[in-house]
């Protein structure tokens, strides 16, 4: 029996979903359909440990391939299966379950699991027609669903861990040991908040992780500090979501730019550094800018609806980034950061960056 929980039992929703759908929708930056970008689906291709299957269209027949083998079944079928399915995942709440009617219907077809082969870096391909230019190409994408909860964009790791020097401020190691004992609610907040009222300062030093680091560099030389601002107005404000801090960054304009013109510096390049998570850039990896064959992500909204947000239509997928995703606080015992140690005579302070979808 196969048991999975609602973000796994959402990979095979999606596949029912966009196979019975016989389109794609694209979203925008609220997640509301495009109504004038809406793509035919001319193949719909998922990679199983057991062979890729195929799925196209006669009629109104899907027509399923997996290697010699060959299974016809109407989209009413999947449109009824997915239906149900979705009714099923707004009803659970255990962590992983079974629905034993799904495993039968995709068993029908030879299919055996809920996801995607893990070797594979898309959990679906889609092959469309592009009215625009005539041509088919073929789209991977990540599925994301919000049936279950929010999934992160950037996971937390020491990795991620940005380095302050604090400025303007001599403590003996008795007020050391007091602020790093601060184990309020939001202990980081409250330890910087201490600093900032004995007179210190901050000022960011450098990425613990240089690859990282690099990345942040190869993308945009601007970035680690712009980021660094970010991070630290997030812990000592009540913003949290990428839109807001980058807007207030933008306002402060900590890097000085020209803004007469009211180039968009700050949005232009945290978009970017969004886009560039999204499709395949790591902190732990040497990032080259080769992007994967995952091109975007597909949504699962609340109520079903599939949005389809790809490389492809790239100012779309930005905006989506840059609106849909907040900033927060991870395990700073586990990632080792927000409290103050000293290195040479010098006090430092480490703030993590984890990225979550809303």
């Amino acid at each position: 029996m196969i048991t999975g929980n609602k973000g796994e039992w959402s990979e095979v929703y999606t596949l029912l979903k966009v196979i019975s759908d016989k389109q794609l929708f694209a979203g925008d930056s609220n997640l509301n359909k495009i109504e004038t970008l809406i793509f035919p689906i001319i193949k719909v291709l998922r990679d199983e440990i057991n062979g890729t299957f195929e799925f196209s269209y006669d009629n109104d027949l899907v027509i399923i391939k997996n290697d010699v083998e060959e299974v016809r079944i109407s989209v009413f079928e999947f449109q009824k299966q997915a239906h149900f399915l979705l009714n099923k995942l707004k009803e659970k709440t255990n962590t992983t379950f079974s629905i034993p009617e799904i495993e039968s219907f995709i068993n029908s077809f030879d299919s055996h699991s809920i996801k995607a082969k893990s070797s594979v870096k898309s959990d679906i391909r889609i092959v469309i027609h592009d009215q625009r230019t005539g041509t088919n190409p073929e789209l991977g994408f990540s599925i994301k669903s919000q049936l279950g909860g929010a999934s992160t964009l950037l996971n937390a790791g020491k990795t991620t861990n940005f380095i302050f020097k604090i400025l303007d401020l001599n403590l003996s190691q008795n007020q050391i040991k007091e602020i790093n004992e601060i184990e309020t609610r939001s202990k980081i907040k409250d330890r910087i908040e201490k600093i900032t009222k004995l007179g210190g300062s901050f000022q960011f030093q450098k990425n613990e992780s240089s690859v990282f680091g690099n990345n942040l560099v190869l993308i945009d030389s601007a970035l680690p500090t712009i980021i660094a601002e970010s991070l630290h107005l997030f812990f000592t404000s009540t913003f949290s979501s990428v839109l807001e801090l980058t807007e207030q960054i933008s306002a402060k304009n900590p890097l000085e730019y020209n803004l007469e013109s009211n180039h968009p510096f700050y949005t232009y390049k945290i978009k970017r550094f969004l886009t560039d998570i999204a499709l395949g850039m790591m902190p732990s990896k040497v990032w080259a800018g080769e992007l994967d064959t995952t091109g975007g992500y597909l949504i699962v909204k609340e109520n079903g609806e599939v949005l389809c947000y790809h490389i492809y239509n790239r100012n779309e997928f930005e905006d989506y980034l840059f609106t849909n995703t907040k900033l927060e606080t991870a395990s700073s015992t586990r990632h080792e950061f927000g409290k103050i140690y000293e290195e040479n005579g010098q006090l430092y302070f480490k703030l993590n960056l984890q990225i979550r979808f809303k």
